[in-house]
C-alpha cells in the first residue's frame, strides 16, 4: 500500500487514517483468500508454473474485491487508482518471493552458476549442421557455444542464431580472449585435404578438437550433442580413403556362404561387418575366445538385415578335425583367415604358441579348405612378414609360403594372401593407447623416436582385403598401398596438440604431456616394409598391388613342417629359431631368447648349479 501510494502521488507518505484502514482491509482480504487457495501449504522450492498460476488466481480474486471497495466505491483519503495499483504490486511481490524461494532453496542458483562456468566452445562451420548443433547445445550443461568460425569472409562480423561469426585466422587470439576450450568441427561433408588444413590451423591455438560423424552417418538430418566425439582415427591419419569397388566387394560374398576365422579380433570383426553389409547367404563366425565370439555375434545380430544367417562357432584353427567338420557341414564358398597372434612382444615371449597358431593353424585350415573344395581361401598377412626380425613376422611369412605351396598343388582352391601394415584403432594400435595416456595426464610411452609405420583404418583395410581376394588367381600375394609411412612420434605430437594440450620437453619444460622413450621391444623394427622384392605389379584396383615372392615347393616344405611341429611340441626354442631361419631365409633376429618358459628354466638351472 505504501509503495502504491508513492507510484500514485510521486512521493512517499505516512500511512495514517483511512490509508491505514486500507492496509487492514488488504490484510483482512488477502489472508483468508490465500489460506483457502492453499498458498501456505505449497512447497515452493519444488514448485513450477502451476504454483505461480495458483498465486495469480488468488491475487486476482483479492484484486477484484479490493478494487471494488477502493476504486469502484471509493474511500476518502485513498486515491481510486491505488485500488488497481496495489493488487498488481501484490501479485509481483508475492510471485517474486515464491520464485526466489524456488531458485534459492531448490538449488537452481547452483545450476545457474554451473552454466556460467561451462567450457566455452566455437563451432567451425556456420552451415546447416553448425546451426543444428547450436540448437542442440542450447540447454547443455557441458558446453557453452560463444560463436562460429567460418571460411566465408562475407560472414565475418555477422550474427547467426545469436552467435557472432569469426575469422578462423583469429582463433589463437579468440582462444585467449574468450577462454575457448574446444573447437567443434561441424563440416561432415568436407574432403580430407581441406579437413587436414583446418586441423593444422587449429593446432596452433592450443584448443581441443571434437568432430561430428560423416555426412552419411548424419543422413537423418538431426544433430545432437551425443554425435560429438573425439577426432576420427582417419583424421589423425591425414589421408583420403579410396572408395571401394562394389563389384569386387560382392564377387565372393553376395548370396554365398562366407567363413571368417578369428571373427572376434580387430580385423576379423571388421571383416564380418563389411561382409554382412554385402549380404551373403550365411556368415560363419569362427573364434576360439568365447567372449569375443559372443560380442561380435551380438553386435552383428543387432545390425542384421535381410535374410543373412549368422552361425557363431567356437573352434581353434589348429584343430583340423573341427575345421573339416565345419567346412563339410556348411561348404563355405570363401574363407577369410584372420585368426592369428599378432602382438610382436607377446609372440616373441611365447614363440612356440605363436608359430603353432600362425603357421600350423593356417596350414590345417588351408588343408581342410582344399579337402572340402572351398573356392577361395584368403589369408590376412602383415608387413612384418617382410624381412622379419621377430617370430610373429617370420611365422606370418611362413604361413604365406604354406599357402603359396598349396596353391601350386591344389588348383581346386584359389589360395591368396593380403599383406598390409598397421591398422589404426585395432586392439594393438598405438592410437587408443596414446588417447588413454593423454587422458591420464601422460606421459606417452614410445619405444624409439625414429620408429615409423604404415597405417590404414580398419574398415578401409577390410574392404581392400575383400576386393583383393576377389581378384585372386591362385598363389597371389597382394600388397595394399598404405600411402606414406608415418613417424609415430609425429602422430603422438599431433594427438597432444589436437587435445588442446602442449608437448613437454627440454624446450618446453612447462608443457602438459611428456613423451617418454622406453627402448625397442624384443623383435621390434624401426621401419616396416611391404615388399621383399622391388617389382610389384599393378592390378585393376589403384590401392592393390601384386608381389612376386619366392617359396619352397610343397614336396620339400611338408617334411620341414613336420620337423618344426616336433620341435614346437617339446618347446625346444633354440631349435625352433634355427628352423625358422632355415625356412624363412630373410628372417634375421638377435641371438637372445626371451621365451618366458625358457628364461625361467635357465634361471632355475643356474640357481641349482650355484647351490650344488
Amino acid at each position: 500500500m505504501w509503495f502504491a501510494h508513492y507510484l500514485r502521488l510521486g512521493e512517499f507518505v505516512a500511512l495514517s487514517g483511512n490509508t491505514l484502514w486500507a492496509v487492514a482491509v488488504s490484510v483482512g482480504l488477502a489472508l483468508p483468500i490465500f489460506i483457502v487457495s492453499g498458498l501456505y501449504r505449497a512447497i515452493f522450492r519444488y514448485s513450477g508454473w502451476p504454483a505461480l498460476l495458483a498465486v495469480a488466481r488468488a491475487v486476482s480474486i483479492y484484486g477484484l474485491l479490493f478494487a471494488s471497495i477502493f476504486t469502484a466505491i471509493g474511500v476518502t483519503g485513498v486515491p481510486r487508482t491505488v485500488g488497481l495499483i496495489q493488487p498488481i504490486l501484490l501479485l509481483l511481490f508475492v510471485g517474486a518471493s515464491r520464485a526466489l524461494a524456488r531458485v534459492w532453496l531448490g538449488d537452481q542458483y547452483l545450476n545457474i552458476l554451473k552454466r556460467a562456468t561451462r567450457p566455452k566452445v566455437l563451432i567451425y562451420g556456420a552451415g546447416s549442421t553448425g546451426r543444428q548443433l547450436v540448437a542442440a547445445m542450447a540447454n547443455s550443461y557441458e558446453m557453452q557455444v560463444v560463436g562460429f568460425l567460418d571460411d566465408d569472409d562475407r560472414l565475418h562480423g555477422h550474427i547467426l542464431n545469436g552467435q557472432p561469426i569469426y575469422n578462423p585466422a583469429d582463433l589463437p587470439t579468440l582462444a585467449t580472449t574468450l577462454t575457448i576450450s574446444d573447437v567443434l568441427l561441424a563440416m561432415p561433408s568436407l574432403n580430407r585435404k581441406r579437413r587436414n588444413e583446418i586441423l593444422t590451423q587449429i593446432r596452433t591455438a592450443r584448443v581441443a578438437v571434437r568432430t561430428l560423424p560423416s555426412v552419411t552417418d548424419l543422413a537423418q538430418g538431426k544433430v545432437s550433442i551425443s554425435d560429438l566425439r573425439e577426432l576420427d582415427i582417419d583424421d589423425l591419419l591425414g589421408r583420403e580413403p579410396v572408395m571401394p569397388n562394389h563389384l569386387l566387394l560382392a564377387m565372393n560374398i553376395r548370396d554365398k556362404v562366407v567363413m571368417v576365422t578369428g571373427a572376434g579380433g580387430s580385423i576379423g570383426s571388421e571383416l564380418c561387418r563389411q561382409i554382412l553389409s554385402v549380404e551373403p547367404e550365411k556368415l560363419l563366425l569362427i573364434e576360439q575366445s568365447e567372449f569375443a565370439l559372443y560380442s561380435i555375434h551380438q553386435e552383428l545380430e543387432a545390425r542384421l538385415a535381410g535374410r543373412v544367417v549368422l552361425v557363431p562357432l567356437l573352434a581353434s584353427v589348429q584343430d583340423e578335425e573341427r575345421m573339416c567338420e565345419i567346412m563339410s557341414t556348411w561348404h563355405p564358398d570363401t574363407v577369410y583367415h584372420a585368426a592369428a597372434y599378432k602382438h610382436v612382444p607377446l609372440v616373441e615371449h611365447n614363440p612356440a604358441e605363436g608359430i603353432k597358431n600362425n603357421v600350423l593353424g593356417t596350414f590345417r585350415a588351408a588343408r581342410a579348405a582344399a579337402e572340402n573344395g572351398i573356392s577361395d581361401f584368403v589369408l590376412i598377412s602383415t608387413d612384418k612378414a617382410v624381412r622379419p626380425t621377430n617370430i610373429m613376422g617370420a611365422s606370418k611369412r611362413l604361413a604365406e609360403m604354406v599357402l603359396q605351396a598349396f596353391a601350386a598343388t591344389s588348383p581346386g582352391t584359389r589360395f591368396s594372401m593380403v599383406r598390409f601394415g598397421n591398422v589404426l584403432g585395432s586392439s594393438g594400435s598405438v592410437v587408443p593407447k596414446f588417447r588413454q595416456q593423454i587422458r591420464e595426464g601422460g606421459p606417452i610411452t614410445l619405444t624409439h623416436p625414429e620408429i615409423t609405420r604404415y597405417f590404414m583404418t580398419i574398415p578401409e583395410a577390410s574392404q581392400l582385403v575383400i576386393q583383393a581376394g576377389a581378384m585372386a588367381k591362385g598363389g597371389d600375394v597382394f600388397v595394399l598401398d598404405m600411402g606414406q609411412p608415418v613417424r609415430i612420434i609425429d602422430l603422438a605430437r599431433r594427438m597432444i596438440e589436437l587435445s588442446g594440450l602442449t608437448l613437454k620437453d627440454e624446450h618446453h619444460p612447462h608443457g602438459d604431456i611428456e613423451i617418454e622413450l622406453t627402448g625397442l621391444r624384443p623383435g621390434e623394427k624401426l621401419y616396416e616394409e611391404l615388399l621383399i622384392g622391388d617389382s610389384p605389379k599393378p592390378t585393376s584396383h589403384p590401392q592393390i598391388m601384386k608381389a612376386h615372392e619366392d617359396f619352397i615347393p610343397w614336396e620339400k616344405l611338408e617334411d620341414k613342417l613336420k620337423a618344426l611341429e616336433i620341435a614346437l611340441n617339446v618347446n625346444d626354442v633354440s631349435v625352433i629359431r634355427l628352423m625358422m631361419k632355415e625356412l624363412v631365409i630373410e628372417y634375421v633376429s638377435n641371438d637372445e631368447i626371451v621365451d618366458w618358459v625358457y628364461m625361467e628354466q635357465e634361471a632355475e638351472a643356474q640357481t641349482l648349479g650355484l647351490g650344488a
